[in-house]
């Protein structure tokens, strides 16, 4: 038997429920620092934000060498910069997925990985257009179709070389 509820309780739904009644509009900072964010089978933890035109984005990282098939292979670094408020929790697999209407999570499809120099400079992962751009000492860059060309300028790469 279900315990009845007090007089004058409000009905609320549950903290961790995943419906778009239970789900934060904005994920705040600690979410975004305590979890990865999976993009092109790869794990990025949250770096910092930064504002494009009034628009606060947030800038995932990740460093990797180029590749292990190389003598020397190079460090690169890898930037992922998103609208802030495109970024969702998708509890059940516990990670940081990306979703343009802010509430639904994507579905999750496994492939392979590929090495990054492999990979073509405009696909779409997660229902979204991408574009990826590549700086000075191994930095590349990747942004939605639909920002790209401010953020992947020369000028604009630079914002996001260091951390």
């Amino acid at each position: 038997m279900v315990p009845a509820r007090p007089a004058g309780a409000a009905a609320s739904p549950p903290q961790r429920y995943q419906g778009a009644r239970g789900r934060r509009s904005v994920l705040d900072v600690s979410d975004l620092e305590i979890n990865v964010l999976e993009f092109r089978q790869r794990s990025f933890q949250f770096d910092r934000f930064v504002e494009l035109g009034g628009r606060e984005l947030a800038v995932f990282s990740r460093t990797e060498t180029e590749s292990e098939s190389q003598f020397r292979p190079r460090l690169l670094h890898l930037r992922l910069v998103v609208p802030r408020e495109w970024v969702v929790y998708d509890e059940p697999n516990d990670v940081l997925a990306l979703a343009r209407d802010g509430r639904t999570v994507p579905l999750r499809l496994s492939g392979a990985v590929t090495e990054l120099r492999a990979d073509l400079p405009e696909f779409k992962e997660q229902g979204i257009d991408w574009r990826r751009a590549e700086g000075s000492a191994g930095l590349l860059v990747y942004a939605p179709a639909e920002l790209a060309e401010e953020l992947l300028a020369s000028d604009g790469l630079s914002r996001f070389g260091g951390s």
